[in-house]
């Protein structure tokens, strides 16, 4: 019980920093999050909100890593299991599921999609971070820059203004 307070806790200080950092001057700046054990960036001025996944109705049809549609706020909203549609697993396990956020996509960029990562990881600067060399010259567009924390973990940025248009993201019915 003491772990649901604490991960509702960070979520409310990450979802205050999110709004103060939108309010301030136009930096760079992205919320850090993991999916499949892999670091992921999502530039703020992309980034919606931040849910708790709740129900979900599921859709049939669609490919694996469209997790269905959920209510957020009064909206219908598609779920996209990040790591799922990067192909880095099959399935959410459950132990997942009950720790994950749901990050919607910024209103601006007119898409009612949210993606489910298995945990946030705060907000960064470019100030924290070092850009690192690309490592593969042919991945999509929606993939940003490599950088490199002080800690020496790299992190990817995925820009989801790129990714709302993606071809492959918006197909979700069919197979593979």
């Amino acid at each position: 019980m003491a772990n649901k307070e604490a991960l509702r806790e960070l979520q409310g200080r990450l979802a205050e920093r999110l709004q103060e950092a939108r309010e301030l001057e136009p930096t760079v700046g992205w919320l850090a999050v993991e999916s499949a054990g892999y670091p992921f960036l999502l530039p703020l001025i992309e980034a919606g909100e931040i849910f708790q996944p709740g129900a979900l109705v599921t859709v049939p049809h669609v490919l694996p890593w469209f997790l269905g549609v959920a209510n957020l706020r009064g909206a219908l909203t598609g779920v996209v299991d990040l790591a799922g549609f990067l192909g880095l697993r099959e399935r959410v396990p459950q132990a997942v599921r009950d720790q994950a956020r749901l990050v919607a996509f910024n209103p601006k960029l007119e898409i009612n999609v949210a993606l489910l990562v298995d945990r946030l990881a705060g907000l960064r600067n470019a100030e924290q971070l070092t850009p690192e060399a690309p490592q593969d010259p042919a991945r999509p567009a929606f993939v940003g820059a490599r950088y490199r924390d002080v800690a020496g973990r790299v992190w990817q940025e995925l820009s989801l203004a790129v990714l709302a248009r993606d071809e492959r993201f918006l197909r979700i019915a069919g197979r593979e």
